[in-house]
């Protein structure tokens, strides 16, 4: 899912052309991760990826479209980690297993850093539209990354008939990027652990009665 290695022009980059491509993405996606968007200069990246003042404007003209492909890196690498959790995805044991990933990985980070893409669409939402609209894709890839393990759920019987698939990922949406807010915040994850306990609890709200009652 990360985005594909094109030159501003359009031309093809040969093999070279893209390893320092991917080179300069990587070292400006940290270097924002750490220090936020505004705050990173084209020199820091330049420095950190160990390229020319060249090198760097050869494939980035300007810092906005940098920044945009550090959004299609990043969410990349989110929808990858995600897709791989939800991917299987078909009862509430496999939802548990998804909340239980997701918190252990803010636990090793004792809450600190936020969410790849949560952190930058607060950050540019509001400055950049081309991004914001590329966040709020993204958000929708991940969302219906979780609507389909409810529409599976709720085929195989194990949510009620009426249950909206979407309304829910919606929720637990919510709840996953409020508790990455708040851990970073407190620098502990337990915030997460309380959202997404309180998220999968109003989930089991939704569960089909098997008792025939």
């Amino acid at each position: 899912m990360v985005d594909p290695p094109v030159r501003n022009e359009g031309a093809r980059l040969t093999a070279r052309g893209a390893a320092t491509r991917e080179r300069i993405v990587r070292a400006a996606a940290e270097l924002m991760a750490a220090k936020g968007v505004a705050a990173t200069t084209l020199d820091e990246v330049r420095l950190a990826s160990g390229t020319s003042k060249s090198q760097l404007y050869h494939h980035f003209a300007a810092k906005e479209d940098l920044v945009r492909a550090v959004v299609a890196h990043q969410a990349g690498v989110v929808l990858d980690r995600q897709e791989q959790l939800l991917r299987g995805v078909s009862s509430f044991a496999g939802l548990r297993r998804w909340r239980d990933a997701v918190l252990q990985r803010n636990e090793l980070r004792s809450g600190a850093y936020g969410c790849e893409i949560g952190t930058l669409a607060a950050e540019l939402s509001d400055t950049d539209e081309a991004a914001r609209q590329a966040l709020a894709g993204h958000f929708a890839t991940w969302e219906k990354l979780l609507a389909d393990g409810f529409r599976r759920m709720r085929d195989n019987g194990t949510l009620r008939p009426g249950t909206d698939p979407a309304t829910l990922s919606v929720a637990v949406m919510a709840a996953v990027q409020g508790g990455y807010l708040l851990a970073q915040t407190a620098h502990d994850a337990e915030p997460m652990r309380v959202a997404l306990d309180m998220a999968l609890t109003h989930v089991h709200t939704f569960e089909a009665n098997t008792t025939g009652l």
